[in-house]
C-alpha cells in the first residue's frame, strides 16, 4: 500500500519539481565557469548523501549532516554573496521576463543565436586603439539592467560603428573617461562610472580600469572588454575573471557566443 502511495503523482508535484529544476538551473548558470561551481556541486552532493542517510535511517550520520547543512546556510550567504546578488538582480530585472520569451533562456530549448551586436566593428576599433595604447572600457549589458550605473554618465543612443568607437575613446575626446555601455547594437551611455572591485587577487600591474571592469562583472551578468592604456593589451572580463587575448578571432567567437 505504501508503494502505491509513493507512486501517486499529482499536478502540484509536477509544478513543484519544475520550479525546483528552474531554481537549480539558474543557480547553475550564475556559478558556471567560476570557482563557486565546485562549492555548489559539493553542497548538492552533501545534500543528496543527507537525504540518503535519512531514508536508510542512519540516524547518527544523518544528524551530523543535518546540523552541518543548517549551520552552513549562514556560511553560504557569505561564500555566495556575489552570486546571490546576481540572482536577485536577475529576478528583479524587467529584462528577465520582457526581453524575450521565458523559455528562450534555456539553451536546450533554442538554437544558438548570433549576437546582433556588431562584434567585428568593436574588435577592429579595439585593435586599432590598442596600437596607440588608447584606453578603452566597454560594458555589454545582458539580462541584468544597468540603469543604476548608466545614470552616472551621459545618456546616448547611437549605433555601433568603428569610427564612432574610435572617436569616443580618442584621448582628447571629452567622452573617453569612464566606460561606454553597449546594449544590443547601440551605445546607450558614455563616461559611466563603474563600481570598483575590492578583490585582493587582482595583480598590482592592473589599474583602475581593470578593477572597474571586474567590479561590474562581479555584481551583474554584464561582460566587459577593455584595452590597457599602459600596454595596449586587450582583455575580456566575465563573472569577475579576465582573460588577456591575442587571438581576436577567438575573442570574436566568444563574444558572439556570450551575447547571442
Amino acid at each position: 500500500m505504501e508503494l502505491f502511495n509513493f507512486l501517486e503523482f499529482s499536478f502540484l508535484d509536477l509544478v513543484d519539481i519544475t520550479l525546483v529544476a528552474l531554481l537549480l538551473y539558474y543557480i547553475y548558470r550564475l556559478v558556471k565557469g567560476t570557482v563557486a561551481i565546485n562549492i555548489f556541486i559539493g553542497i548538492v552532493v552533501i545534500y543528496l548523501i543527507w537525504e540518503l542517510t535519512k531514508a536508510l535511517h542512519m540516524d547518527v550520520l544523518s544528524g551530523i549532516l543535518g546540523k552541518f547543512i543548517s549551520v552552513g546556510v549562514f556560511a553560504l550567504i557569505v561564500v555566495f554573496q556575489q552570486e546571490i546578488r546576481k540572482f536577485l538582480l536577475m529576478i528583479g530585472s524587467t529584462k528577465f521576463f520582457t526581453n524575450s520569451k521565458l523559455l528562450q533562456n534555456f539553451n536546450f530549448l533554442q538554437s544558438k543565436l548570433k549576437s546582433n551586436t556588431d562584434v567585428d566593428a568593436i574588435l577592429t576599433a579595439c585593435i586599432k586603439l590598442a596600437t596607440t595604447k588608447t584606453g578603452v572600457l566597454l560594458v555589454f549589458e545582458r539580462k541584468n539592467n544597468l540603469d543604476f550605473v548608466k545614470s552616472s554618465g551621459d545618456e546616448m543612443n547611437i549605433a555601433i560603428t568603428q569610427p564612432i568607437l574610435e572617436s569616443i575613446f580618442y584621448k582628447n575626446s571629452p567622452l573617453h573617461d569612464g566606460a561606454a555601455i553597449i546594449e544590443g547594437n547601440n551605445i546607450t551611455a558614455t563616461r559611466v562610472i563603474l563600481p570598483v572591485s575590492n578583490s585582493q587577487n587582482i595583480p598590482n600591474r592592473f589599474g583602475l580600469r581593470h578593477r572597474a571592469a571586474i567590479g561590474i562583472t562581479e555584481k551583474t551578468d554584464a561582460l566587459a572588454l577593455l584595452v590597457s592604456e599602459e600596454t595596449g593589451q586587450i582583455s575580456y572580463i566575465k563573472n569577475g575573471e579576465f582573460v588577456l587575448f591575442k587571438d581576436t578571432d577567438e575573442l570574436g567567437e566568444l563574444l558572439n557566443q556570450d551575447l547571442g
